[in-house]
């Protein structure tokens, strides 16, 4: 099985955009948590269980927007591909490899779209989850949440300097720069 993916996601040449919607929609996942966390912060709310099934519903949210999305506009593409190389070749292609991964695609697309913001939402409201569970005592899982937020927009952009060939460092930086701009912007106006 992991071998057809592999061939699916080769011939199709997917991997940069499965990687790439991977990337693009972890940032959405970690972005709107921090947004989400800073927002509670100044609200000066405190009731946690509030904020953790506002968490976990906007992780939802996302997970099922971007399969959804990403399964419809995939299908359309891998599709019409498809179509140009049946009648390129002049023949129907039933039961090819490019069949196959015509069909395969869009599923692994679709998943990685909507899987990659619930995952990095969930390592975010992890603190949040432990503290409500009397797992984890300390005084502000919600810091410890917008510290992790903040050190996973540092990574994701590390990630991005080194499949770009740029100093990781500043990268990491510059994604962690658009994350302390988003917590300013919130502070702005509340």
């Amino acid at each position: 099985m992991l071998d057809r993916l592999i061939l699916a996601l080769r011939i199709s040449r997917s991997t940069v955009i499965v990687r790439r919607y991977f990337i693009t929609n972890g940032f959405d996942g970690v972005l709107t948590m921090l947004g989400l966390l800073v927002g509670f912060r100044v609200s000066g709310s405190d009731d946690m269980n509030i904020l953790l099934v506002s968490g976990f519903g906007a992780a939802i949210a996302l997970a099922v927007s971007g399969v959804s999305s990403a399964y419809i506009s995939e299908f359309a593409e891998r599709k019409h591909e498809l179509d140009k190389l049946r009648d390129a070749m002049m023949d129907s292609l039933e039961g090819s490899a490019h069949e196959e991964a015509a069909k395969i695609v869009p599923v692994i697309v679709a998943l990685v779209n909507g899987l990659s913001p619930l995952l990095f939402a969930v390592l975010i409201l992890m603190p949040l989850w432990l503290a409500s569970n009397d797992i984890l005592t300390i005084a502000s899982p919600v810091d410890l949440s917008i510290s992790i937020a903040m050190v996973l927009v540092f990574f994701l952009g590390v990630y991005i300097g080194r499949l770009s060939g740029t100093f990781w460092l500043w990268a990491g930086i510059r994604a962690s720069l658009l994350a302390i701009s988003i917590v300013i912007l919130i502070l702005m106006f509340s």
